[in-house]
């Protein structure tokens, strides 16, 4: 393939940002693939803090390294040895001030956004270029598709998110309202490829140039350029302008894509995907659900050739390519971590049996029918909690899709969090946990409330889905019981027979009984919580005076409308 780089693309401020783009050998005219990030387009997969998840990635995977070099390998991105011998021109640009572009790093800003369809409007227009442009990534690379969807560059025709949040707020920056810390550790990787770090920063291994620039600035220049979002996050506790500045208007998504997604991703991207593929206008989009670690599947054959036949499809009018695609393409964890797969059309799925189960805290279980009396159990909001338990299933039954849970507490103070996790036993009363996106040992799903954000946007909330709008903070009358609907993320599970399902309300991030390893050469293991680095420890967010103190569930009253999580069963067809 022929190489061009450090490609200056001008902005409508003069801002210079630096691109590299990958065409194939053979002179011509060629859909593109783009990406726009601040992961350094100079640094290689296999260098620097990406190693470890290369070495783990390839040796669980041969697959993913044997059809190129790999020399072009970037972190989450396509391959552009293996897109450029398919007839693609792969250009990865990086994001102002970030890499080689200069500039005031601010992540997912407006700013951000503007440019990134300016730089596809400039690829759209040259001489090697179709007109028809495409955006394929992961994490960072697929979240902002539809910042940039929304601004609808003419040359955009197709998209292909990998596990990708879509809301800025309840995904990224807060689960519920409680803050995650997620942010803390991913600065860190991305402010060492600050735009400026220049001979302080790494060089390339493939170039030899400084990956973040010739410049080497100054400390005070390097913090006058840079906006530390986990640091607004922390300030900035309800949702306001700063946050829905970054959200895209799903009304003007109207381009194709497919948005995929992990059934293991909670706290991570996967209500993103699937509120995305939910509420874009597009009218050709489609819904992807695969188990696995974070990245796997966008490297391996089997992501490739989806991808392939995608963009074939929509930059190279290959109509058989794609056609008969399902709508959405689900896969059902087992018991034992394997999936099926199962074509379906909508999500949720249209005909799910939506089944109450009944929290009844006089015998600590969950069940069909209400409790016959009124209850209460008591907890330390820094502890393990209480976990209801359902008998054992008559029948193999199939649980997939988002689930709600409706409680009423009770708090010492003026305020509680609740982390609730939705969990599978076996006949022996061992838990089954999954391999998931950032996590060796995920339950069926998680869900995450604070209950001064109880106040919910009637508009945007569904039977299946409560949306709580986190603009206003309503503290607790200590003592006082309020009642909160909880939304509890998606799962796919299919629960044999004698298994059990079980609910746990606690008042901090679950931890695995039993902790569990990832196979040799997966990933590194983070944890045993179920959302690996997205846990929720700050304590600055959960002062232990307010969070840390005695929170009461009540259960039994108000019969069929009593407290319950209502789960997305699902009939056999």
């Amino acid at each position: 393939m022929m190489i061009d780089w450090d490609v200056p693309i001008e902005m409508d401020d003069g801002i210079v940002l630096r691109a590299d783009i990958y065409r194939p050998e053979k002179a011509g005219k060629y859909p593109v693939l783009i990406s726009y990030g601040p992961y350094g387009k100079g640094l290689a997969f296999y260098d620097a803090h990406f190693k470890v998840v290369w070495d783990s990635l390839t040796e669980a995977y041969p697959e993913v390294a044997s059809h190129s070099s790999n020399k072009y390998m970037a972190w989450e991105l396509p391959d552009p040895e293996r897109w450029t011998r398919e007839g693609y021109i792969c250009v990865r640009v990086d994001s102002r001030g970030s890499g080689r572009s200069p500039g005031v790093l601010d992540m997912f800003s407006p700013r951000q956004a503007q440019d990134f369809h300016d730089c596809i409007e400039w690829v759209g227009a040259q001489d090697w270029c179709t007109g028809d442009v495409g955006i394929s990534g992961v994490s960072y690379y697929a979240s902002t598709q539809w910042q940039v969807a929304a601004l609808q560059p003419p040359s955009l025709k197709a998209m292909f998110a990998f596990e990708g949040a879509s809301d800025f707020y309840r995904e990224l920056a807060r689960h519920g309202g409680i803050l995650t810390t997620f942010w803390d550790n991913l600065l860190a990787q991305v402010e060492n490829l600050q735009h400026g770090m220049g001979k302080r920063g790494l060089r390339s291994k493939v170039t030899g140039d400084l990956v973040s620039g010739p410049e080497t600035l100054s400390p005070e220049e390097l913090h006058a350029n840079y906006r530390n979002i986990y640091k607004e996050f922390i300030e900035r506790e309800t949702e306001d302008e700063y946050y829905t500045a970054r959200n895209p208007d799903w009304s003007k998504v109207t381009v194709p894509f497919v948005s995929a997604t992990n059934i293991g991703g909670q706290a991570l991207h996967q209500r993103g995907n699937i509120e995305a593929f939910a509420n874009a206008a597009s009218e050709e989009k489609y819904l992807e659900i695969h188990g696995g670690e974070h990245w796997t599947h966008f490297f391996t054959d089997y992501g490739f050739e989806m991808q392939k036949a995608f963009f074939d499809c929509y930059l190279k009018g290959d109509k058989e390519a794609w056609k008969n695609h399902p709508r959405v393409y689900l896969q059902v964890r087992k018991p034992d971590d394997t999936l099926f797969q199962r074509d379906e059309q909508e999500w949720p799925l249209a005909r799910t049996d939506w089944t109450k189960f009944y929290i009844d805290a006089e015998n600590m279980r969950l069940s069909t029918t209400p409790p016959t009396g009124e209850a209460t159990v008591s907890y330390e909001g820094f502890g393990d909690g209480v976990t209801f338990l359902s008998d054992p299933f008559e029948e193999t039954t199939e649980i997939t899709g988002p689930s709600v849970a409706k409680v009423t507490v009770s708090s010492e103070t003026e305020d509680a969090d609740l982390f609730l996790v939705l969990r599978l036993f076996g006949p022996d009363m061992k838990e089954c946990n999954f391999i998931g996106a950032a996590d060796a040992a995920t339950p069926l799903t998680h869900g995450w409330l604070r209950a001064s954000h109880r106040k919910l946007d009637e508009e945007k909330s569904l039977p299946w889905r409560p949306f709580h709008s986190h603009d206003e903070i309503q503290k607790l009358t200590p003592g006082d019981p309020v009642d909160l609907d909880v939304e509890v993320w998606p799962t796919a599970i299919e629960v044999p027979k004698g298994y059990r399902i079980a609910l746990s309300i606690q008042g901090k991030d679950y931890s695995s009984p039993a902790v569990k390893l990832m196979p040799k050469g997966v990933m590194p293991r983070i944890s045993n919580n179920g959302v690996g680095f997205l846990t929720h420890q700050s304590g600055r967010d959960r002062p232990p005076e307010v969070f840390g103190k005695t929170v009461t569930l009540h259960t039994g009253h108000d019969g069929e409308n009593a407290p319950h999580v209502m789960l997305p069963v699902i009939p056999a067809k």
